[in-house]
């Protein structure tokens, strides 16, 4: 079993930056991908970043490609997402999952993942 925390979340102006961290406790030899999931109200989930423990590989969503950055450091359990040039579409609540697969385009766009955090609130405002 895996545990999954993401830390508070927060209010940015338009144009700011976060930082969101994943804390993973817990033991599953199979997990290898780390993703970011968000849902905005009214809209489905989406999967917009990964990463893979095993070689790094990295992964986003077109929507975020370029202003967001996923890394992770793995003798702490911990991948973090950190969110520059935010704007108000990116408000939403952000979850980290964990897959048993490697950081894929697939895997970043799967709509189950196998572990899963509570979900963290980002607002951005204009």
């Amino acid at each position: 079993q895996v545990q999954l925390v993401e830390s508070v979340g927060g209010l940015v102006q338009a144009g700011g930056s976060l930082r969101l961290s994943c804390a993973a406790s817990g033991f599953d030899t199979e997990v290898d991908a780390i993703g970011w999931y968000r849902q905005a109200p009214g809209k489905e989930r989406e999967g917009i970043s990964c990463i893979s423990k095993s070689d790094g590989t990295t992964k986003y969503a077109d929507s975020v490609k370029g202003r967001f950055t996923i890394s992770r450091d793995n003798a702490k359990n911990m991948v973090s997402l950190q969110m520059n040039w935010l704007t108000p579409e990116d408000t939403a609540v952000y979850f980290c999952a964990a897959h048993r697969s490697w950081c894929s385009v697939a895997t970043m766009r799967a709509p189950l993942a196998d572990y899963w955090g509570q979900g963290t609130q980002v607002t951005v405002s204009s």
